[in-house]
């Protein structure tokens, strides 16, 4: 068998060299080459055997009009929120990149899912972490049926592709992408090239056979996904699993999704029989007190496709530091200081000698702009030490001139609040609906001088 060649490329500038070096000569950047394997016209021709290329299923050009799409149909898992961060279904030939922290959930989740679709059709688990005593102990605590799931402990990639062509499972899970490895690819398992490599042969057996491929990777310290960036470029979608130890909830989040919607947001609860669908986030992020406080206010974002209900707490005290702190829990804390600035600017109240502190209550991280007018109203509740209504409810875009911006959805809003029973709003005057809900007041607002007259 002839030796496989290999060359070394730089991730900064893409100049290739004949064996590793510390410094890249032309760039001048230190510790960024890494190993890449050079194919050879054999391997560019090889194909699994019963199955043809991608490319080799259609060999003319044709009218994007005719392209059949009943080939693909999606199929569920069983799971509505998982199917709603994943755009409404499994599609054959995807594959699935999910990523978390350490005890997020991951390996539960896709136990979980594989072990009712092998109800119905033919599933496969190839666990390289874990051993199979370890796997039936966690299905046999959770509960699961396991009379039909397949398994497999194999490290190898070109192993796995062998025993899975064999059985053609219709989903298979590779858990996970750090631990499995190519022969002729000279480094570690978890490195660069072996994670660049290994996904790129299990997608492309993927794509070939039609076969859903899920891929469990881990995180490194700042949260994204450990291993080169192409990795998320070879994949069809990307999903995060969060979640604190300290908190029985978990929100999956899709960053990238080609077949649906991206920044959709799955909720589950941690319990013993698993992960349990949230049907209602809402209903769980408005465990409120039924005390007034000072600071608390409710917020509506969008999440995906649906609106969301959640808590924003604020606590502004006096610093004795000669630099306030402005600590962001859930929240961007540049927008926060952005908008600090703001409220001084055009509302008159200064902070510049407070610390403040905002968090939003579930562990839910708010990404969109419409919690703005809601966090200035909770902090100036806070500064003032004047609580605000129970029953009321804000959302709406901040500008750096102080108007009140609208926001998408906001009539779908005002309605999920008064589905909770909110009696009063605070929104932009263009998300003003023009048919307020029964018992709804609704004050539209153009400017942040207006709002904070209304509380």
């Amino acid at each position: 068998m002839a030796k496989q060649k290999t060359a070394y490329v730089c991730n900064d500038c893409g100049s290739d060299y004949s064996k590793w070096q510390g410094q890249c000569s032309d760039c001048g950047a230190w510790n960024t080459l890494t190993e890449i394997r050079l194919g050879t016209q054999k391997a560019a021709n090889q194909r699994f055997d019963g199955y043809a290329g991608t490319a080799g299923q259609q060999t003319e050009v044709q009218r994007l009009a005719e392209v059949d799409l009943a080939d693909l149909p999606r199929f569920s898992t069983s799971s509505s929120e998982l199917d709603r961060v994943l755009g409404g279904g499994l599609v054959p030939g995807s594959a699935i990149l999910i990523g978390g922290n350490p005890g997020a959930g991951k390996s539960t989740l896709l136990l979980q899912t594989l072990c009712k679709l092998a109800e119905s059709m033919e599933a496969l688990y190839i666990t390289g972490e874990e051993s199979l005593q370890q796997v039936a102990l966690r299905a046999q605590r959770l509960g699961l049926p396991t009379d039909k799931l397949k398994m497999l402990s194999e490290t190898s990639v070109e192993s796995i592709c062998q025993i899975a062509q064999t059985h053609q499972p219709k989903v298979m899970v590779v858990d996970s992408i750090q631990v499995v490895h190519m022969a002729d690819v000279q480094s570690a398992p978890g490195s660069v090239s072996q994670v660049r490599e290994s996904a790129a042969y299990l997608t492309r057996y993927a794509k070939q056979t039609h076969t859903v491929l899920f891929l469990v990777g881990h995180v490194t310290k700042d949260g994204s996904l450990a291993g080169p960036k192409v990795l998320e470029h070879m994949i069809d979608c990307s999903l995060l699993l969060e979640g604190s130890h300290d908190s029985r909830f978990r929100t999956l989040r899709g960053q990238k999704n080609r077949f649906g919607a991206v920044n959709e947001l799955g909720v589950f609860a941690m319990l013993e029989e698993g992960l349990k669908e949230v049907k209602n986030p809402s209903a769980i992020f408005l465990n409120r007190s039924q005390q007034p406080n000072s600071g608390s206010l409710v917020m509506v974002i969008w999440e995906g496709t649906r609106p969301m209900l959640v808590e924003v707490q604020a606590l502004v005290d006096e610093s004795h530091m000669s630099n306030p702190r402005r600590i962001a829990v859930g929240l961007d804390s540049n927008r926060l200081a952005m908008l600090l600035a703001v409220l001084h600017r055009h509302g008159g109240l200064h902070t510049g000698d407070q610390d403040v502190f905002v968090n939003v209550v579930g562990g839910v991280k708010v990404l969109e702009t419409s919690a703005d007018l809601a966090l200035l109203l909770s902090i100036v509740s806070s500064l003032r030490d004047r609580p605000l209504p129970l029953d009321l409810v804000v959302f709406g875009e901040v500008g750096l001139s102080g108007e009140i911006r609208p926001v998408p959805s906001g009539q779908e809003r005002i309605r999920e609040a008064a589905k909770h029973g909110f009696k009063r709003a605070i929104v932009p005057k263009a998300n003003c609906p023009k048919e307020l809900p029964t018992g709804m007041e609704v004050i539209a607002v153009e400017h942040l001088n207006q709002a904070l007259d209304a509380i």
